[in-house]
């Protein structure tokens, strides 16, 4: 991952710098920073040395001329939000299918800003293309794969769309990690990621990072500078750490995934499997144009109905049941019952969610074992 570039040090694991304040050798050299002709991070708030080891490691997995990293993902949506959609006049156009707190978010907050939204359906290109044609479309959002159908849009042709209308694209890009899909690459402006998941890949660490030009990413530090969604230096070491083996754990995934999602689609107790490396899945052809690999959650349908199911995820030995996703220990959930739980029977249809529905997160366990658990576990049923 390259060597500690923001600082001078011969140490190969990088230095955590837990200062918040960074002083100045006298007034000339503190006026030559405010003018610019010297680099300082002054207050932690605005930067740190780890944290900016941290920032261009990202930059070079996204190709990307900037980074910033940020307290949690759902920091990173909401800076970049405010910070590139205009109060009064900003149009923002997500998907139906986009993450669940960030389209509340877009729905319940932006709009009460004098901030304009539209929700299309994934891949309704004929709809996107009308609605930007209204001429007044300042931002695209939305998830590629999505959670937890991992469905997939077509970047290259979305941004394409977008930019000739000038709108910018803004892809959430979690699912996939920069192992397997660089957004920055098929056009769009920005990309974010829960660095939580793949990213950081233990389960011990939150945060969020947001990459693109430096244009943007200086417009969306202001805002985060106001919002003060910072991240520790010992924070941004655990996930320098975590970068280092990243490539192996999400190839290990990858592969556990694509496995298991081939062997569970001719089980007779699974009556659908939602996986993009699929050559049955809608998604497959966009993500092989666009993916290296087609990450390690896989959902699938279990033929039986709520209670069934639980009996199913409570038979798993190895998955810890528990939300979040792409560490190294295996997740289990039922959406139904974990995530829309105490949403309505329609809240839950109109988002795809079954009673049957389980989302796995596969970590980095040994296939086999993997595959023996499940399978005993649906003989349970």
């Amino acid at each position: 991952m390259g060597k500690n570039g923001a600082m001078d040090t011969d140490s190969i694991a990088t230095p955590i710098v837990s200062g918040t304040t960074h002083w100045f050798k006298s007034s000339g050299d503190l006026v030559a920073f405010k003018e610019g002709r010297r680099h300082s991070f002054e207050y932690g708030r605005y930067g740190n040395p780890t944290v900016k080891v941290l920032e261009d490691k990202i930059s070079a997995l996204e190709r990307a001329e900037g980074t910033l990293v940020t307290s949690s993902g759902m920091n990173a949506i909401v800076a970049t939000l405010l910070a590139l959609v205009p109060p009064g006049a900003g149009h923002v156009v997500t998907t139906t299918e986009c993450y669940s707190e960030a389209r509340a978010f877009i729905r319940d907050k932006l709009s009460k800003m004098g901030i304009k939204v539209t929700f299309v359906e994934l891949n309704d290109m004929e709809t996107l293309k009308a609605v930007l044609d209204q001429g007044d479309v300042t931002l695209f959002y939305t998830d590629c794969p999505t959670n937890p159908h991992l469905k997939c849009i077509d970047i290259k042709l979305v941004a394409d769309l977008c930019h000739r209308r000038g709108a910018l694209v803004c892809i959430d890009s979690t699912l996939a990690s920069p192992i397997n899909q660089k957004p920055l690459t098929l056009g769009a402006d920005i990309v974010v990621h829960s660095a939580t998941k793949y990213i950081a890949g233990h389960h011990d660490v939150i945060a969020g990072c947001i990459s693109g030009s430096e244009a943007l990413i200086s417009r969306i530090r202001a805002w985060h500078h106001d919002l003060g969604g910072a991240i520790s230096p010992d924070a941004a070491y655990m996930i320098i750490r975590g970068l280092k083996t990243m490539a192996l754990r999400v190839e290990t995934q990858n592969q556990t995934s694509l496995r298991m999602a081939r062997l569970l689609e001719n089980h007779p107790k699974i009556e659908r499997v939602y996986y993009p490396g699929l050559l049955s899945s809608p998604w497959h052809d966009i993500a092989k144009s666009q993916m290296t690999g087609f990450g390690g959650v896989i959902s699938f349908e279990v033929a039986s109905d709520l209670h069934g199911v639980m009996r199913f995820v409570d038979a798993l030995e190895i998955p810890f049941i528990a939300t979040s996703l792409g560490g190294c220990e295996s997740l289990v959930q039922q959406p139904a019952v974990m995530s829309f739980w105490g949403q309505s029977d329609e809240e839950k249809a109109k988002n795809g969610i079954k009673d049957n529905l389980v989302r796995f997160s596969f970590g980095i366990e040994k296939f086999e074992d993997l595959r023996d658990d499940i399978i005993q576990a649906l003989e349970k049923i």
